[in-house]
């Protein structure tokens, strides 16, 4: 009877062995399936802003503008015009002539690659002379006409801008490419009025009007930049945002003074603002 229970026992205990041993084995093949699977998908990995740029594209690898290069262009425009008669749309009898003259050269400096900082003076002239001109609105004699007889008025305006231009290259070509160009802006201008200022003691008189206004602006001006040789580039950008302000001073007749202040921000293509030049990298 003894016997018989011990090796009751016994089995028992190896039975409970073996299944604890199948268990285990259980355990670890799905632990070595878990690992697997764990193996299996990718880990997400913190990339470093350089890397993230070059993923949108903004960063490249490609050097359209390679360290310490010089940079030097300018833009220039001249327009003038004459009117003898002319009717523009409910403006009749229009007798003028004047013209606008723009300057503006530029220079600047690559110290990383794809990357330019620099300086940019502007000089503009300006002659708006009207002689005559009528303005009428509504019916004959029931309407509303204004004449204008004389107004001459010629006006200089300088510039000065700091810019920090990036460049994105298009292909590899190192041909084309894109730019954003950041422009902190100072201004002034000079202005002289000559207009008449209706009959005093049956005789002419005019007024004379002396302006002086200063100004300050952020502007982005993005662009497009092709090389047409190996040095020599077009350029063509638009205004696209900008924040400005401009203080004016006027003296009337060397008596009456008078002060205009304005501000503005904008966040639309600035058709005035078109720039098509020519620089030369060197």
């Amino acid at each position: 009877m003894a016997m018989c229970v011990t090796f009751g026992v016994m089995a028992q205990r190896s039975e409970g062995q073996v299944t604890a041993a199948d268990n285990s084995s259980e355990v670890a093949q799905v632990e070595d399936a878990v690992i697997a699977e764990d193996a299996a998908v990718p880990m997400p990995v913190k990339l470093t802003p350089n890397e993230a740029r070059k993923l949108r594209g903004v960063s490249t690898n490609d050097c359209f503008v390679p360290r310490g290069q010089w940079i030097f262009g300018g833009t220039a425009s001249y327009s003038t015009h004459r009117n003898e008669n002319y009717k523009f749309l409910v403006i009749d009898n229009i007798n003028s002539e004047g013209y606008s003259v723009n300057v503006s050269p530029m220079i600047a400096y690559a110290p990383w690659r794809n990357m330019a900082i620099g300086i940019r003076f502007g000089y503009g002239r300006s002659l708006l002379a009207i002689d005559s001109a009528s303005l009428s609105i509504g019916e004959e004699g029931a309407g509303v006409n204004l004449n204008v007889d004389m107004y001459h008025q010629i006006k200089h305006t300088y510039t000065g801008s700091l810019f920090w231009r990036p460049y994105i290259p298009l292909g590899h070509t190192n041909r084309f490419a894109i730019f954003a160009e950041v422009q902190l802006n100072l201004s002034g201008s000079q202005g002289r009025l000559v207009a008449e200022d209706g009959i005093i003691d049956g005789m002419q008189n005019y007024r004379g009007t002396y302006s002086k206004s200063f100004g300050a602006s952020l502007a982005l001006q993005p662009g497009i930049v092709a090389f047409v040789t190996n040095n020599t580039a077009l350029e063509l950008s638009i205004g696209v945002f900008g924040i400005g302000y401009e203080r004016t001073n006027q003296i009337k007749n060397q008596i009456e003074e008078g002060t205009f202040q304005s501000s503005d921000m904008n966040f639309k293509v600035n058709l005035l603002s078109i720039g098509f030049g020519i620089s030369f990298y060197l």
